[in-house]
């Protein structure tokens, strides 16, 4: 029997009620912009200082009719501010001139950085969702990871090297600390920051409009859960679960899984083979890691391999999908391939040139 409780991950999550979508973003950091901006301020502000403090003759201070460099800075400030208190004024033809042509526009690229600075912190929000509503419109057919440790990790990986090119667009990943969340991002794939259990989180990852589900939580119970929420919410996705004990899998396929892993008990065959054959546990983990040395992958029959015998294809094919059934690649019920089969073959991996 499974207790339902959280994640250990938990402790570090966004409160109930709190999730939301964070899109990748590929833009410097804030500090680093505003700190650009007041660099080039003051920049701009450094050079109108200069050509009053050089035409300082030029100018007419009501106080006491000269301009010292205190002058110039002060006059700058109130001319760049727009504030114009005309307590000091050029008075020369020079003066006047270079108010027209020098000054005149620094005041208006002084006014552009601080006026697009304010703009772009309140449109901000506004930029945000857009961007995802956008993203919301244009997500289809898509993957939602559920949970981003070593699992998770592992099988976004395994899916961006063997997918369609444009396959990290159509990754959405779902985890409840922020953290996880923002890695995600920084690595290019959309993220929601929430408890996956919860069917308001799995809908702002799109789950009714996604393809596939993968489950890599930390907890069996969070497992079982989040698979209910999702089969619950679509009923064609296609669900893939990992479990850490071996007892727990009956009860998520029951949950409306259609693949259950346990990844203990996976990677307790795996030891034994090792300590049994190393070179066997070595070709198994080449196997299992795409897109290096050799790849088992799916395919369908090609229209040169309908009618011939399995050993007959250019791939070394272990396994035919024929319906929902399974057959060995010995297995006599075979036959000639069809055209609706599916193959499990086992090929030399594409370099990322090629795969492209």
């Amino acid at each position: 029997m499974i207790l339902p409780e959280r994640d250990a991950a938990s402790r570090d999550a966004a409160p109930v009620g709190d999730a939301r979508v964070v899109l990748p973003r590929y833009t410097v950091a804030p500090i680093r912009q505003v700190g650009r901006r007041l660099l080039l301020a003051l920049l701009v502000m450094v050079a109108t200082v200069a050509i009053v403090y050089a035409d300082r003759r030029g100018y007419h201070d009501n106080a006491d009719g000269t301009v010292d460099f205190l002058d110039s800075v002060y006059y700058s400030t109130v001319t760049l501010s727009t504030t114009g208190y005309g307590d000091i004024v050029p008075y020369s033809d020079s003066a006047r001139l270079s108010n027209v042509l020098l000054v005149t526009p620094l005041r208006v690229l002084f006014l552009i950085i601080l006026v697009g600075t304010t703009l772009e912190v309140l449109t901000e929000r506004t930029r945000e969702q857009w961007r995802l509503a956008r993203w919301r419109s244009a997500l289809r057919e898509h993957t939602v990871v559920v949970g981003f440790g070593t699992k998770g990790r592992s099988a976004v990986q395994t899916l961006v090297a063997t997918g369609q090119p444009r396959e990290k667009e159509r990754i959405v990943v779902v985890d409840p600390n922020p953290k996880v969340v923002e890695s995600a991002t920084a690595l290019g794939y959309a993220g929601v920051v929430g408890d996956a259990t919860r069917s308001d989180v799995l809908l702002r990852a799109e789950v009714h409009k996604a393809r596939r589900v993968i489950v890599a939580t930390q907890r069996d119970d969070t497992a079982v859960l989040v698979t209910l929420t999702a089969r619950q919410l679509n009923r064609s996705l296609k669900i893939v679960a990992a479990v850490r004990e071996e007892e727990n899998a009956p009860l998520l396929r029951q949950s409306g899984a259609d693949a259950v892993i346990t990844s203990a008990s996976a990677a307790g065959r795996l030891l034994g083979l090792s300590v049994l054959s190393p070179s066997a546990g070595t070709v198994m983990e080449d196997l299992i890691q795409q897109g290096s040395g050799l790849d088992l992958v799916e395919r369908p029959v090609v229209k040169a391999e309908v009618g011939r015998g399995v050993r007959e294809t250019d791939d070394l094919v272990v396994s035919v999908l024929r319906g929902h059934r399974l057959l060995g690649y010995d297995d006599p019920q075979v036959g000639p391939l069809q055209a609706t089969d599916r193959l499990i073959t086992i090929v030399r991996a594409r370099p990322p040139a090629a795969a492209e």
